[in-house]
């Protein structure tokens, strides 16, 4: 059952949630969406993202191994060269389609919840 169609007179499915969570932390960070951006064109290999990223050869390592511990790349192995590519394109092309109509919705009004955020980062001092 999808949490979002989930009784309120239910319990809460811990295990389910924590799935969840762990997909929208995978998908929290900028550059990680960013090579999820540049894999949404194709197959690409980590050199071709350090070079359109302008980021260490180290960094991009270190996300795509997040990103396919959690599936949502794949890695096919040419030689010595490692292609990467999304492993499910059109469900994460409907994810972000249906984050782009909620963004709008709000009005691109998302922030972290004020409950959150350190009284100092808010008042524009260190957290």
């Amino acid at each position: 059952m999808a949490i979002i169609d989930a009784p309120v007179d239910r319990e809460l499915d811990v295990a389910a949630t924590a799935v969840y969570a762990e997909l929208f932390h995978a998908l929290s960070e900028p550059t990680r969406l960013a090579i999820v951006q540049h894999l949404a064109a194709g197959e690409h290999r980590v050199r071709d993202l350090v070079e359109h990223m302008g980021l260490a050869q180290s960094t991009v390592s270190k996300h795509l191994a997040c990103l396919r511990e959690c599936g949502l790349v794949t890695v096919r192995v040419e030689g010595r060269a490692s292609w990467f590519s999304l492993s499910e394109p059109d469900l994460l092309a409907g994810l972000f389609s249906g984050a782009e109509r909620l963004l709008g919705a709000t009005g691109e009004q998302v922030r972290l919840c004020s409950h959150l955020v350190h009284p100092m980062a808010a008042a524009g001092g260190e957290s």
